[in-house]
């Protein structure tokens, strides 16, 4: 029972040093996936394309968030999906069929992800 107490009486900030601690800890997320992961970078790219022009072809405020919005999320997946990679290699490089699996299921969220942006894309642009 002592392990879980430990667990509980840990000292945890509050207020305006847990938002600066967190906005650090984001941050230093953003810069590790930009440095070890080739996929987010790609996007990045594609995201500094996609935005602007999503911003430029809306008409109104909704049209540009609905556009520029499911880009965000590839970035928002991207980075969960690495952080499932990150914590499977972790654990160990040896082929696993679950380990396997979970990596499998973040890149289909990934894919997703860019079937809602084309989607989006179509239903707004071609719907006008």
């Amino acid at each position: 029972m002592e392990a879980d107490s430990a667990v509980v009486d840990r000292y945890k900030p509050r207020g305006l040093t847990r938002v600066l601690r967190a906005v650090g800890a984001s941050l230093r997320g953003l810069a590790g996936a930009f440095r070890e992961e080739a996929a987010f970078r790609q996007e990045l790219a594609f995201a500094a394309l996609v935005i602007p022009l999503g911003l430029w072809l809306g008409h109104g405020g909704i049209e540009r968030a609905l556009l520029i919005g499911p880009m965000l999320l590839i970035l928002i997946v991207e980075l969960l999906n690495s952080a499932i990679e990150a914590t499977v290699d972790r654990i160990g490089f040896e082929r696993h069929a679950l380990a396997g699996l979970a990596k499998d299921i973040g890149s289909a969220a990934v894919l997703m992800s860019f079937v809602l942006l084309t989607a989006v894309w179509l239903l707004v642009l071609l719907g006008r």
